[in-house]
């Protein structure tokens, strides 16, 4: 049994910081270029770079981002092996958990936790030059 959402990101934008409770997922990626880091606690976060044609593996329950690293919209297959296809999006986590468990634990400013999304927001949008952005740095 599997589940998959099909996901298309524009260039500069990334697949919000999430994770999945119930399955390991695979992304299939159909069209362009693309960059997942995965966050596996309490070590660090590794990096892939992947194309069409390439799948990404990611382990249950280990918090991970997919952006669009290319000129062209990414369009990839998010598929899990569940009955139901499910995620947890970390801002709307940490915007729906109490307050003061937020700033105590991670330290946040009330400006900060204004600005986090109590609506799950799967796609944040980006900047799609990325040679201005190259020169920010």
């Amino acid at each position: 049994m599997f589940s998959a959402a099909l996901v298309v990101l524009e260039p500069g934008a990334l697949r919000e910081v999430h994770w999945h409770t119930t399955s390991d997922e695979w992304s299939y990626f159909l069209q362009g270029s693309a960059r997942i880091t995965v966050f596996k606690a309490p070590e660090s976060s590794r990096t892939f770079d992947f194309t069409a044609g390439d799948v990404g593996y990611i382990p249950q329950a280990q918090g991970h981002y997919v952006e669009n690293t290319g000129t062209e919209d990414v369009i990839f297959l998010e598929v899990l092996q569940a009955k139901k296809f499910g995620d947890i999006s970390a801002s709307q986590w940490l915007a729906l958990t109490p307050r003061q468990v937020v700033k105590d634990t991670l330290g946040f400013t009330d400006e900060v936790l204004d600005k986090l999304p109590k609506d799950k927001t799967l796609i944040k949008p980006g900047n799609a030059n990325l040679t201005a952005l190259a020169g920010q740095s």
